[in-house]
């Protein structure tokens, strides 16, 4: 039996916040000690991750800024919602504090990725699905079954052509909706339709949806 691939999911953020990540712990001996605050802001679609150092007077030493950029990075690659990575954010580092004895790249790293997950959860994280650009090539007489079939499954067309005898789709679909698509033209077309697929770009899901698969992740893992 072959399983329905995986749809890759992603996550990102919608709104600018501004938020202190902070750990501190004391036991015997040495303490951990690290304190960032950062703010988070949405990029463009596509623009991926981006760091940027605003710490003026020393407030966190030259030497752990890379750790707080390596805490939240990997922090990152599980986003809040469903665990799928996070993308297209910003992160300025702004201010923080350290401990001349109790701080450690250990310390603000872990500082690090509590500031992003606090960060998150107030952003506004949204989930983001993969769109296919999907080429689809039939006879006539098929055309109102694939038209009614694409808007079933979310597709946006986005134009037509005329091939020879043939008539030639173009749409975006989400690709969780064309797993299964290969099987349902053939039917459709009495096997006399193809179509190929290839991603487009990444969109919102629409609400509803997306806590439906937020739901189905959190299943599959308890």
């Amino acid at each position: 039996l072959l399983n329905t691939p995986k749809v890759p999911y992603r996550e990102t953020i919608k709104k600018k916040v501004r938020v202190q990540g902070k750990h501190k712990k004391q036991s015997g001996g040495h303490g951990q000690y690290g304190d960032c605050w950062i703010q988070m802001e949405p990029l463009p679609k596509g623009k991926g991750f981006e760091f940027i150092d605003k710490i003026v007077g020393g407030s966190i030493p030259k030497t752990y800024i890379p750790a707080v950029e390596k805490g939240i990075i990997e922090a990152s690659a599980k986003g809040v919602l469903a665990g799928f990575p996070c993308v297209d954010f910003r992160v300025t580092l702004d201010d923080g504090s350290y401990h001349a004895v109790d701080s450690s790249e250990m310390a603000f790293k872990i500082a690090g990725s509590i500031a992003y997950k606090k960060a998150v959860e107030e952003a506004k994280p949204v989930l983001l699905e993969p769109v296919m650009k999907v080429t689809i090539t039939t006879s006539d007489e098929f055309m109102g079954d694939i038209m009614g079939d694409l808007n079933s499954r979310r597709g946006r067309v986005l134009g037509m052509d005329s091939e020879n005898k043939n008539q030639v789709i173009n749409a975006n679909v989400p690709m969780a909706e064309m797993l299964t698509y290969a099987p349902d033209l053939k039917s459709m077309t009495g096997g006399r339709g193809m179509f190929i697929m290839e991603f487009s770009h990444y969109d919102e899901v629409p609400v509803q949806l997306a806590e439906k698969v937020i739901e189905a992740v959190k299943a599959a893992r308890d």
